[in-house]
């Protein structure tokens, strides 16, 4: 029983970095968006 809480532990654990992970990527996108250099056509 307590190899499955800890396993279950570890997964969640693994989850919310991976969702942390991808908030980072995705605001970065967007500053990286939001202040690109405007080009004059």
């Amino acid at each position: 029983m307590k190899k499955f809480v800890l396993l279950a532990l570890t997964a969640g654990g693994a989850l919310l970095a991976k969702r942390k992970i991808d908030e980072g990527k995705q605001e970065q996108a967007l500053w990286r968006e939001a202040t690109d250099p405007v080009r004059k056509a």
